[in-house]
């Protein structure tokens, strides 16, 4: 861990979400890397509060039930993000992928970490994003069930497991496994530490 907190001290993460991003998915990743020690960055449409909400299951619903959660502030906007600052880059589930996913530059954002080698790490919907800008062509990926078809349209391979890592690339179906997920995802934290 020593190896860890030395490299997080100078480095961003960030996070990418908008309105109907899944509400504890996007507040647990910015405390869990604070606490961690990272300064964490939330880029969004628009830099102002955005509605976040609560994707939860309710019995007899063949679907997710959403509902108002909690708010945040995103710190900046999708044109002022320079990804040569950033360690690594979190996309968020929920709602907001399915119309980030027609943002150029939120395309241009991940194919700019993918050509930089920098870290992805998605979750649920999220993989929504990395799936358009044709990041998970050839990679093992795992994410919302509903979510299955557009990884395998966009030439991924789905695999049903509660966390997955295909070379830089870090996903989870839900936030139910966000155990797995920090699990891999700080593995890769500690991997480029030790490579420093």
């Amino acid at each position: 861990m020593e190896g860890i907190q030395e490299e997080k001290l100078s480095q961003k993460i960030l996070i990418i979400v908008g309105d109907g991003g899944e509400s504890f998915e996007t507040w647990f990743a910015k405390h869990r890397f604070e606490e961690a020690g990272f300064k964490v960055v939330v880029a969004a449409p628009e830099k102002r509060r955005l509605h976040l909400v609560i994707h939860d299951f309710e019995p007899g619903w063949d679907t997710y039930k959403e509902r108002s959660g909690y708010v945040m502030a995103s710190d900046i906007t999708f044109e002022q993000v320079d990804v040569k600052d950033y360690f690594a880059v979190v996309c968020i589930g929920g709602r907001s992928p399915e119309y980030l996913r027609n943002n150029p530059r939120v395309i241009a954002i991940l194919q700019e970490f993918d050509k930089l080698e920098k870290w992805i790490w998605a979750l649920c919907h999220g993989v929504q994003l990395p799936a358009a800008a044709g990041l998970v062509k050839g990679k093992r990926v795992t994410c919302y069930e509903h979510v299955r078809l557009e990884v395998e349209t966009c030439g991924g391979t789905y695999v049903k497991e509660k966390a997955v890592r295909d070379g830089r690339l870090v996903t989870c179906p839900t936030w139910v496994e966000h155990p797995e997920f920090y699990q891999l995802v700080f593995q890769c934290i500690a991997e480029s530490a030790a490579k420093k």
